[in-house]
């Protein structure tokens, strides 16, 4: 029987909001053995990263733990210590050392003026009594070991190759820690998400932890990347016999890398077990709907179902939250029929949007600021956009797709190539005529925390573009217009004086779909439009952007790394690898026959919650 490391009991955390107090996490209990994967699922404000930052102590004011007990059972003494009980500076001896966490943002928690190198062994120096010469060691055996740097022997073999002899040992020697060094001296802005969050990964078992919490550690990361992420976690827990908590707000990613998940809603617990069995039999509505909310390769509803299609949401006189579970309509799915129609007719419709052999590069400055060499983002692109078609772009972080849907827009100046837009040439228009193209062509950010202006409230982003393009003759049309927009998103329009900060991640990119459509556009591009929302949120949008394109004849560019969206919104789907387009087609022939090897690599990284995917995950740790 697995030793128990953790045990939480009747958890509370609140914040105070003037006289208010709002509960965060509300009576929570549960256990983690050693060697043992624990998921924490549930969406943005479920009390998730607040559970997590509760156990390491790290709740800020207004917020305090107000009752409860969290049972460390450490190495050091072999019996259990109460962390509440322990002192801000006793605290610090326990986190980091024998209680260790990766953020959701490494590029938040890592410290941009210092090298990775430098970060790494002020961990290990923090916590352990040995030289800078034996930490040096520690941190290169970590980032080995968590596969940001190859083995010696790798190294080795690659030098070789390039035609250093064997027999070379001294500059073969130098050659490898030269390699390691310059590793260790790159900041972080230099490092791919994918490579931060290995970073972080490696910071946090430097100390050779007993548990190990991890917050959203593969969110906004490629498939690819994710999967390769899962793999790293599923081979410490099995070397080290670490005892992990993920975090995440995707149930069919936590039923890969789980033993067992916690199910929360509202600062609750509201279904605990097995992952196999929550997974393929949950009991709890809130459960379900998690499960239900997001595409899936091998079906093509019309609409995707949310949380609330399974549940229905009230509050007692007392406050108390009450659930109350409800029996969905099975969606109506797309027939191969109704697809086939649907691809006939558009292609019989007349291209929107031409792009032929598009070359987009970022210039490489000397030291005196002279451009020496271009860095080619986007590398003799071609493609077309049918009136009324969604044309979903995937690929990995730097292929070149957010590069291209800026381009488009006159955003970036291209190299070389022609951009056609309604038989007019883009990139060779200026001035007035650029900003009247605008009026037909808009785009939807990744992030809506960033892309709306915190200084003006919902109303006067939604009417800034009237004004820019002098539409609506007084500011109470404008008022009407926005207000028609707010209520066709799903918001309601008396909501005008309210600012970005007081919405949800899903309703601040309703705002921003409200503000794409301002200037009634022809076509519009989606940049990573969902990827920083919950998976219910995410459906909701998702439904929201298909319905507005029937209703207005609009056109598509669907940016993102997850493919089970893209294939969910598209008709076409094009495959971007280092600035290229690998493969194109029909999105049912790209997903169910792939013909290139990075298309099949990305379509097997795709989370799926089944039981072959998880045990391939399994397989690939051992």
């Amino acid at each position: 029987m697995k030793k128990t490391i953790l045990d939480v009991r009747n958890l509370k955390v609140e914040f105070a909001d003037g006289d208010n107090t709002f509960t965060a996490v509300n009576g929570i209990d549960f256990q983690l053995n050693r060697g043992e994967i624990l998921g924490i699922v549930g969406e943005s404000g479920s009390g998730k990263s607040v559970t997590s930052l509760a156990i390491m102590k790290l709740i800020r004011s207004p917020g305090r733990i107000s009752h409860g007990e969290i049972l460390f059972y450490s190495q050091k003494n072999g019996g259990s210590i109460d962390l509440l009980e322990l002192s801000t500076e006793e605290m610090q001896l326990y986190r980091g050392n024998d209680i260790a966490m990766i953020f959701q943002e490494p590029m938040n928690s890592l410290n941009p003026v210092y090298t990775i190198g430098f970060q790494l062994l002020e961990v290990i120096l923090r916590h352990k009594n040995i030289t800078a010469e034996q930490a040096k060691h520690q941190v290169i055996k970590g980032l080995q070991e968590v596969k940001l740097l190859p083995s010696d022997e790798i190294l080795e073999q690659y030098y070789i190759n390039t035609g250093i002899s064997p027999q070379d040992k001294t500059n073969l020697t130098k050659l490898v820690n030269t390699h390691k060094a310059e590793l260790l001296g790159r900041y972080p802005h230099q490092l791919s998400g994918g490579q931060l969050q290995r970073v972080m990964i490696a910071m946090a078992i430097a100390c050779n932890p007993l548990l190990l919490i991890a917050d959203e550690p593969t969110t906004a990361l490629d498939v690819t990347v994710q999967a390769s992420i899962i793999n790293l976690m599923r081979e410490l827990q099995q070397k080290r016999e670490i005892g992990i908590i993920f975090i995440t707000h995707d149930l069919g990613l936590i039923t890969e890398v789980a033993d067992r998940v916690a199910v929360m809603y509202k600062g609750k617990i509201v279904e605990y077990g097995n992952a196999r069995e929550v997974f393929t039999s949950p009991q709890h509505p809130y459960t379900m709907g998690l499960i239900a909310c997001r595409p899936t390769l091998d079906s093509h509803p019309k609409k995707l179902l949310t949380v609330f299609d399974y549940m229905s949401v009230e509050k007692s006189d007392t406050g108390e939250v009450l659930i109350k579970a409800k029996l969905p309509a099975f969606p109506l799915q797309v027939t191969p029929k109704e697809r086939e129609q649907r691809l006939t007719y558009l292609r019989q419709q007349p291209a929107l949007l031409e792009v032929r052999d598009l070359k987009v590069g970022f210039p490489v400055r000397g030291i005196f600021g002279k451009i020496t060499r271009y860095h080619i983002a986007v590398n003799g692109v071609s493609f077309d956009v049918k009136q009324g078609e969604t044309l979903g772009l995937v690929g990995e972080s730097g292929c070149g797709k957010t590069t291209i849907g800026r381009t488009l827009l006159g955003l970036l100046e291209p190299i070389a190539g022609q951009i056609i837009f309604e038989g007019k040439y883009i990139n060779q228009l200026k001035g007035k005529s650029l900003k009247n193209l605008r009026r037909e062509m808009q785009i939807i950010f990744q992030n809506p925390f960033t892309s709306l202006n915190p200084r003006l409230n919902v109303g006067d982003i939604v009417t800034e573009p009237f004004l820019i393009h002098s539409i609506g003759k007084t500011k109470k049309a404008r008022k009407e217009m926005a207000a028609f927009l707010l209520e066709r998103v799903g918001l309601n329009a008396e909501l005008m004086k309210n600012y970005p900060h007081e919405f949800s991640g899903g309703e601040k990119q309703r705002i921003s779909i409200a503000r794409s459509l301002a200037l009634n556009p022809k076509f519009i591009i989606c940049d990573e439009s969902v990827s920083a929302l919950d998976v219910s949120v995410q459906a909701q949008v998702l439904n929201l952007l298909k319905e507005l394109q029937t209703e207005f004849g609009l056109t598509y560019i669907f940016i993102s790394h997850d493919l089970s969206v893209v294939k969910h919104m598209s008709d076409r789907i094009l495959v971007m690898n280092h600035g290229r387009i690998v493969e194109q087609g029909v999105a049912e022939e790209v997903y169910c026959q792939p013909q290139q090897a990075y298309t099949q690599n990305l379509i097997a990284s795709i989370p799926t919650g089944s039981p072959e995917y998880t045990q391939k995950i399994k397989l690939r740790a051992r």
